[in-house]
């Protein structure tokens, strides 16, 4: 018999920022931006983990809530609340290497390949940067083109955009 995990959520709305939270007891699960959905949260926690029960509760997710909040503020540069976030051994990797990526810094696909031992896994890179749980907390949107441009993001470029200014950082469009 398996367990059933209880997954909570919450939809969270601040200023122009719109962001889907969960968590479960042990962290934080999923992060979506104004653009994904209730069905994509629910995918996505289902795939980390298959046996859950999906419950709104806001309660549970403040803490998580809150650091969010001084984030889009411009009070905070890091986040200090734990994960419980499911993948591959590759995506672990590469979404370990995103969190390396300094507040206001971006790096491109190349050096995420790189810095995770799989020069040539370029394209692989890219897949799992695509499929990070947590969005904007393990920082995908500071990967960019090789040349500076501003490329993929799941969470949609607008929002990238928005992130990269929140930071600082300059792109090329």
């Amino acid at each position: 018999m398996h367990d059933v995990k209880q997954i909570y959520y919450h939809f969270l709305e601040h200023h122009d920022w719109k962001v889907y939270i969960a968590c479960t007891v042990k962290g934080l699960c999923y992060v979506g931006t104004e653009h994904s959905s209730m069905n994509e949260l629910v995918s996505c926690c289902r795939k980390q983990f298959p046996n859950c029960d999906i419950i709104e509760n806001e309660e549970k997710l403040t803490p998580y809530k809150n650091e969010l909040i001084e984030y889009f503020e411009g009070k905070r540069t890091s986040f200090s609340f734990t994960f419980d976030i499911r993948g591959t051994t590759f995506q672990m990797a590469v979404w370990k290497a995103l969190q390396e990526i300094p507040f206001g810094q971006s790096r491109c696909y190349s050096d995420i390949a790189f810095k995770i031992g799989k020069p040539k896994a370029v394209r692989a890179v890219g897949t799992a940067i695509g499929s990070n749980p947590i969005a904007i907390v393990i920082p995908c949107h500071r990967v960019l083109g090789k040349n500076g441009t501003l490329t993929g993001f799941s969470g949609g470029l607008d929002i990238k955009e928005k992130l990269l200014n929140l930071e600082g950082i300059t792109y090329k469009p």
